[in-house]
Formats: structure tokens, C-alpha cells, sequence
């Protein structure tokens, strides 16, 4: 079973219908008994990096998530990727769940306009479990303002929008998605089925 974090700040419908979709076992869960059983971890996420922190640390799973983070496949979708780093900067300096080496700022495209809001073109950065059967043209679909800054060994795949913008982490069995898998047609639903099959 997937267990979909539910802390007030995902997009957490639109990922499970996407796990129903693919006829995986999943469930939105908000306790960390839930979290501790579950096979693999979603954490999605829209909106500014320092609210999503203040409503996860009311929630009583930060400690929970970063045990479990550690020993199963764990997902960060979009802002819920910002937060698996060190640091954000959205509006202030903040600390994220630490889970990867590495800081959240406010994207400067060359001659872009921001949000970074479309399908863009993943450029593979290293092998990636989430990539596995995925060609050299695949589009994924962005909604964001801030962008993550870390170790290249990290970076499975980035996209170019006035600049390289990191699209996909991987560190051991912890990844990060800054696009929305869940609305990203094939692509999206060919990157969680693989998500999904690190748990056998």
C-alpha cells in the first residue's frame, strides 16, 4: 500500500485517482501508524514552502516521515519535493525536512516570465529508477515558482526554462518531482507505476 500524505497542503486527489488509475493500492492518511505500514510514501504538495512546514509540523509526522523516509521508497511531488531539502526561501528562511542536501529559491529564468507554468522536456542527468522505460522525449507537466538547488549526483533529470531547473532528484530510495507526475499524461503515470514497483 502507497500511503498519500494528508497534511492540508497536496494535491492529493489528483494522485490518487492517478494510483487508481494504474489499479494501485493507496490510501490519503494522516496518522503515523499509517505512514510506518504503508510500503511506499507519497508526499504531494501545492502552495509556499513555509505553510506546508508549519502545517506538517502541526500534523505530528515530521519525525514520522523522516524514520520511514529512510528505510522505503519516498516521493515528493512538486512543492512536496521543495520539501524533502535543507532549506527554503519562500518569503523567509525555513527549514525543510533535510531529507536531501540542499536549498529552495526563487527561480530567475533569462527572458522567462514565472510561474513556470507548462510541459517541458525532461533531460536525463543520470539513471533513475523512475525513468526506467521512458524515451529521450519526455514531456512533463510544471507548475512552480521556486526551484531546488543541489549535489549534480542528485539530480536524475532537469528541464531548461531560461536556465537549468532541477525536474527530478533521486538519493537512494528517496526521489523528488518538481513537475506533477499525476497530470502528466503517460509520462506521469509510467514514472508512479515505476514509483510503485520499488516496493516489490
Amino acid at each position: 500500500m502507497i500511503a498519500i500524505i494528508d497534511y492540508g497542503a497536496g494535491n492529493i486527489f489528483s494522485v490518487k485517482n492517478a494510483l487508481d488509475h494504474l489499479g494501485l493500492e493507496s490510501a490519503l492518511v494522516k496518522d503515523k501508524e499509517s505512514v510506518k505500514s504503508a510500503d511506499a510514501v507519497i508526499l504531494p504538495g501545492v502552495g509556499a514552502f513555509p505553510a506546508a512546514m508549519e502545517m506538517l509540523n502541526k500534523s505530528g509526522l515530521v519525525d514520522t516521515i523522516k524514520e520511514e523516509a529512510a528505510r522505503k521508497p519516498f516521493l515528493g511531488i512538486c512543492l512536496g519535493m521543495q520539501l524533502i531539502f535543507s532549506k527554503g526561501y519562500e518569503f523567509e528562511e525555513r527549514d525543510g525536512l533535510g531529507l536531501i542536501d540542499g536549498e529552495v529559491t526563487l527561480m530567475q529564468p533569462q527572458g522567462l516570465v514565472i510561474p513556470h507554468m507548462g510541459w517541458n522536456r525532461l533531460e536525463k542527468n543520470k539513471d533513475c529508477p523512475l525513468m526506467h522505460g521512458l524515451d529521450g522525449d519526455s514531456f512533463v507537466y510544471f507548475v512552480h515558482s521556486y526551484s531546488a538547488h543541489c549535489a549534480d549526483e542528485d539530480v536524475a533529470a532537469y528541464t531548461d526554462y531560461g536556465g537549468r531547473i532541477t525536474a527530478l532528484v533521486s538519493h537512494d530510495n528517496i526521489y523528488g518531482a518538481q513537475f506533477h507526475p499525476e497530470k502528466s499524461g503517460e509520462t506521469g503515470l509510467k514514472m508512479l507505476a515505476n514509483f510503485a514497483a520499488l516496493c516489490k
